[in-house]
C-alpha cells in the first residue's frame, strides 16, 4: 500500500532507501550510519542491503565527512552526510560555509554540489551538553545553502527525497524529539513543494508560524485556544530558507495578528526576520505587534532544565493572549 502510519525516524530510513534504490549515485555517509544503523537507527538496514561502498561508517571527523562529500558530489555523487548530533555540527562549519556554500557561485554556474547534510536538532529528549542545540538560524544566514525542517512523517519523507534530488546544497534538520510521533506517509503523493510553506489550521483571529518541533506545540495550543472560542491559523514554515513569505502574507493579511514560535533563541533568530518582513509587508494589515516566542539567549541548560528553558504550551498561549489583548 502506498499510505503507511510511520514513526518520523522510520520515513526517513524509508526515503533513504527509495533514494538509494532509483539512484545509484546516492551515497550515504557519517559516524556509525552503517552497521549500528545511527544512533536514531535512521539508517538502520542500509548497510546490509547496499553495502559498505553506498553506505560508509566515516571516522568522528566531521570536517573530513563534509569535505569528502564535497568532493564526491564534484565527482557526480550525491551524498547525504549524517551530522550525528546539531552541537557535532561546529568542526564542519568552515567547510559548509566556506566551500559548500559558495563553489556554486565560485564557478560562475558551472558546477553543482548535490549535498544533504542531515542534522537531528533541538531538545526534549534529556541529553547532555552539545546534543541539544537548534543552530539553523547560523545556517539560514549563509547565501547559497537551503535550510529545511519537516514536522511530521509525511514531509521528512518527502522533503528528504526532494532535497537530495535538488542540486543546491540543502541542511536538513531533523526535530529529533519528534522522531517516533507517527503519521501517515502516502509514498506516491508529494505533498508540495519543499520550500513551500503549508497552512496546517484554519483560523481567522491570529497566525501562529512554527516549523520542525515547534508545529506539534502550535496545533495543541490553537486546540486550546479554540476551547477559549478563539480561531487560531497554524502555518508550518518547513523551510527556513529560502522562506515562503507569501504564505506567511496571506494568513496574517486574513487575520491581523502573528507570533512566531521556534525552539532556537529569540535573539537573532529566523522569527525576527520574518517579523521585520511581514511587518514591513502587512504594515496595514497589522492589528498588534508581531511577537515571538523560542529559546533563551543563554548556552542551552543540563536536562533537568530543559523544560524551562524550551517553549512550550504556556509560553505560545502566553503569546496569543498578548497579541489578542490589544
Amino acid at each position: 500500500m502506498a499510505v503507511q502510519k510511520l514513526p518520523l525516524a522510520k520515513a526517513l530510513n524509508e526515503s533513504l532507501r527509495t533514494a538509494l534504490e532509483n539512484d545509484p549515485k546516492v551515497v550515504i555517509m557519517g559516524e556509525d550510519v552503517g552497521k549500528l544503523g545511527g544512533v536514531f537507527r535512521v539508517t538502520d538496514g542500509l548497510q546490509k542491503d547496499f553495502g559498505e561502498e553506498r553506505v560508509i561508517d566515516t571516522p568522528l571527523a566531521e570536517s573530513g565527512i563534509i569535505g569528502t562529500a564535497i568532493g564526491l558530489a564534484l565527482r557526480g555523487y550525491r551524498p547525504v552526510a549524517e551530522i550525528q548530533f546539531d552541537g557535532f555540527v561546529f568542526p564542519a562549519y568552515d567547510q559548509i560555509v566556506t566551500q559548500l556554500a559558495k563553489m556554486h557561485a565560485r564557478a560562475l554556474g558551472k558546477i553543482k554540489l548535490p549535498v544533504v547534510i542531515r542534522i537531528p536538532y533541538g531538545g526534549g529528549i534529556g541529553a547532555v551538553e552539545h546534543h541539544s542545540e537548534s543552530p539553523e538560524s547560523l545556517f539560514a544566514h549563509v547565501a547559497g545553502l537551503k535550510i529545511v525542517s519537516p514536522s511530521d512523517a509525511s514531509d521528512a519523507y518527502w522533503m528528504l527525497q526532494q532535497a537530495i534530488q535538488s542540486d543546491d546544497p540543502v541542511i536538513f534538520f531533523e526535530p529529533k524529539r519528534r522522531y517516533w510521533d507517527k503519521g501517515e506517509v502516502d509514498t506516491e503523493a508529494i505533498p508540495g513543494e519543499l520550500h513551500r510553506a503549508r497552512t496546517v489550521r484554519a483560523g481567522t483571529d491570529l497566525t501562529l508560524v512554527a516549523y520542525g518541533p515547534m508545529v506539534k506545540v502550535c496545533l495543541e495550543a490553537a486546540a486550546v485556544a479554540a476551547e477559549e472560542g478563539r480561531s487560531v491559523e497554524v502555518v508550518d514554515l518547513r523551510s527556513i530558507s529560502p522562506i515562503d513569505f507569501d504564505t506567511v502574507q496571506a494568513s496574517v493579511e486574513k487575520t491581523g495578528r502573528l507570533v512566531v514560535v521556534h525552539e532556537a533563541p529569540v535573539f537573532f533568530g529566523s522569527g525576527a526576520e520574518i517579523a521585520a518582513r511581514i511587518t514591513e509587508r502587512c504594515f496595514y494589515h497589522l492589528e498588534a505587534p508581531v511577537l515571538r516566542v523560542g529559546g533563551y539567549h543563554a548556552p542551552y541548560p543540563p536536562a533537568r532544565l530543559e523544560e524551562e528553558y524550551l517553549p512550550g504550551l504556556d509560553r505560545v498561549l502566553d503569546a496569543v493572549d498578548r497579541s489578542l489583548a490589544y
